[in-house]
């Protein structure tokens, strides 16, 4: 059974190095653009390099973070970027942005593309679109079970998880609290952390509803080799350099059948201990905070760890061939890593007491100190009678190990094809908002349904109403208006194959022909049903790349992004219609546990959660997951003028009645206080 890949983070170059000294196999990091974790020191481009060449040293591989959205004005600088990152030697690139991607690949065309966590992927479907659309490796989401991880693993891409370090409350990629809150994007790498200050559902001041405690997958280490996962991956970019070495030396003992010191590991960071997460599909015991005792442990345990990574790590081994002739220069040849280099030195002289044989040899040419090599053997051929001072040999060994790295590294550094390609946008007109603005509106129960349907060019089905429940038995208006039906499936898939089962009864049954996507899981479960795939704005399209990208694979149209500016929607350039949502309550986490649940029980659900200011956001759950709606409604059905560029309005319910659904697609402004959502502010 072959071991993963430890996979290491670095927020710095002390953390880089900490990292490759304490047994990682590979490191990531993000630049000062584009990194999911802006607030970490990142490297600069100069420092790319020496990253790349630092972990080249070693064998290991360099991957960089470019895992945010970016807009249409910001191309130009990420191809830049992109082309820089694959001079200096960088093996992947880590994405969530489709049109990133795309960028990439005109850019770089052999470039290594691994798809980011924020994509949200967590089906096999899902892993093998990406797949068959060129991503080498897929980081699916960190609610997945051991089971579900197994089925992304059977499929024809690399797959890497999480096994240590924090886990964040929402699937990543699709929370919009800390964007809605402040105003700091997480999809564009400037998360704010709102999920760790106090939430409760029956108003504690205190009660972090939404923190949960840090992930360590380590006791699974036999498990994790058994499912065939490719990289094992650590958390923390922003983390010290000694919370890193610690993680990386602990998972590299549970790999190799060393029981891993938790202790340490609890000592040096965690939230009131660790939670095996959703590995073993339990979901239990899984919210923490930080407290004082998690604190001030790490104090005593950080000089211990500075051990790990006080000398370069011994990867290599250095086979020596060591000629030492009577009127040559003395000649010395080392391999390592299917490298081999030569120095020469001066002449030997002749011994007047003690000549050099091979074990005077071997004692300096194995002193091989502060490298990445350990000695692995000598040949030597000497004659007798010569030496060469010992001081005379250490500088030949000094010079081959210097000239044996600079060729490691240039072996293992990959050579990518770069073109001139620069990105331009199609050039075609902006588009008008029609005169009537369609609208299509997201219903959750049969009455808003009924409601909706005359008022709407479409009416999207909530996965309770259709893939749960029996809305088409019982509404003969909605049968009599299958054509004008969107099924949208539930945004977090626990069961592929009874979901697919399910959407080719609806579609052979009942005449379904469309699917609201979601997540790269559903356009992959989509297209194998032959639906017509309709683009949510959960696919976070905040760019003209990646509605055309999208465009280009099948997806007839899309509700852009929230995190977007009418501004910026407007400059948008696709093929592909786009929308607009334009009503409702914004979910600000999809969550796979529910904090209502963990902090009072089911029976006695409030339907909301307090924040510090006690504002009330509403809670919509399900069995599978549940999701965290923004407190105010977003109403724009009265500045529809203002939005350009569009197709069509998303009108999102949540608990509105028959009469309030009527009254919101008739553009009425709704009841409470409203937002204009971040249309004007921006992020």
């Amino acid at each position: 059974m072959s071991s993963p890949e430890i996979l290491a983070p670095a927020g710095s170059m002390e953390t880089l190095c900490a990292a490759l000294r304490s047994g990682a196999d590979a490191v990531y990091l993000g630049g000062k653009r584009f990194s999911a974790r802006s607030s970490a020191a990142n490297f600069t481009d100069e420092e790319i390099k020496t990253a790349a060449d630092i972990c080249h040293k070693y064998g290991a591989k360099l991957d960089l973070a470019v895992n945010t959205i970016i807009t249409d004005e910001e191309s130009e600088e990420f191809c830049r970027y992109i082309k820089n990152a694959s001079k200096s030697g960088v093996d992947a690139f880590i994405v969530q942005d489709w049109g990133c991607a795309e960028l990439i690949r005109r850019c770089v065309p052999d470039a290594v593309l691994h798809a980011s966590t924020q994509m949200s992927v967590h089906t096999a479907a899902g892993a093998a679109l990406l797949s068959s659309l060129g991503y080498e490796r897929v980081v699916p989401a960190r609610e997945l079970d051991c089971n579900t991880i197994k089925k992304i693993c059977s499929e024809n891409i690399e797959v890497e998880i999480f096994t240590h370090g924090a886990l964040c409350m929402s699937v990543s990629g699709q929370c919009y609290m800390s964007a809605m809150i402040g105003s700091r994007s997480a999809n564009r790498g400037c998360c704010g952390q709102a999920c760790r200050l106090p939430f409760s559902a029956v108003g504690k001041k205190d009660h972090a509803a939404l923190s949960l405690k840090d992930l360590s997958l380590l006791p699974y280490a036999d498990e994790l080799k058994s499912l065939g996962i490719d990289s094992l991956k650590i958390e923390g970019r922003m983390k010290r350099p000694e919370y890193v070495a610690s993680a990386v030396h602990e998972l590299r003992n549970a790999l190799d059948g060393i029981e891993p010191d938790m202790q340490l590991l609890r000592g040096i960071f965690s939230r009131s201990g660790f939670t095996d997460g959703y590995f073993s599909g339990k979901r239990k015991d899984m919210f923490g905070v930080r407290e004082k005792e998690d604190v001030t442990a790490a104090q005593s345990l950080i000089p211990k760890i500075h051990e790990l990574y006080r000398f370069e790590r011994k990867v290599h081994d250095l086979n020596y061939i060591a000629a030492i002739k009577a009127d040559q220069p003395v000649t010395l040849t080392g391999t390592a890593c299917g490298v081999t280099v030569s120095v020469t030195g001066d002449v030997p002289e002749k011994a007047l007491n003690r000549p050099t044989d091979a074990a005077a040899l071997e004692k300096q040419l194995s002193r091989l100190g502060d490298t990445v090599f350990r000695f692995g053997g000598l040949e030597s051929d000497i004659d007798s009678g010569l030496i060469v001072p010992a001081g005379k040999l250490n500088d030949l060994r000094r010079r081959l190990t210097d000239k044996l790295t600079e060729e490691v590294i240039k072996k293992n550094t990959p050579s990518h094809a770069v073109t001139d390609y620069k990105p331009s946008v199609p050039d075609i007109p902006a588009k008008k908002a029609p005169e009537v603005l369609p609208l299509r509106t997201y219903c959750r129960t049969v009455e808003q349904a009924e409601a909706a349907v005359e008022l709407s060019e479409f009416i999207i089905l909530d996965h309770k109403l259709c893939i749960s429940g029996d809305i088409f038995e019982k509404s003969d208006k909605i049968i009599q208006n299958i054509e004008r039906v969107i099924i949208s499936p539930p945004r977090f898939i626990v069961n592929e194959e009874k979901l697919t089962e399910k959407l080719s009864e609806l579609k052979d049954k009942y005449g379904c022909s469309r699917l609201y996507c979601h997540t790269p899981d559903h356009i992959a479960i989509g297209k194998k049903l032959g639906y017509k795939l309709h683009g949510s704005f959960t696919l976070n399209v905040y760019n003209s790349y990646s509605a055309e990208y999208l465009h280009s694979i099948g997806i007839e149209d899309c509700i852009f992004s929230i995190e977007a500016t009418l501004e910026q929607l407007s400059r948008i350039r696709t093929e592909m219609p786009l929308g607009a949502v334009v009503y409702g309550r914004l979910p600000l986490m999809l969550t796979r546990n529910c904090p209502i649940q963990n902090e009072v029980g089911c029976k006695n659900c409030t339907g909301s959660l307090t924040d510090r200011t006690g504002r009330k956001l509403p809670v919509m759950c399900c069995k599978d997951y549940t999701e965290i709606l923004n407190p105010d409604v977003l109403f724009m059905l009265d500045r529809k003028n203002e939005i350009n560029n569009i197709c069509c309005g998303l009108v999102m319910l949540s608990n509105e009645s028959a009469e309030q659904t009527k009254r919101a697609l008739k553009g009425i402004k709704p009841e409470g206080n409203i937002t204009r959502g971040l249309y004007y502010r921006g992020i």
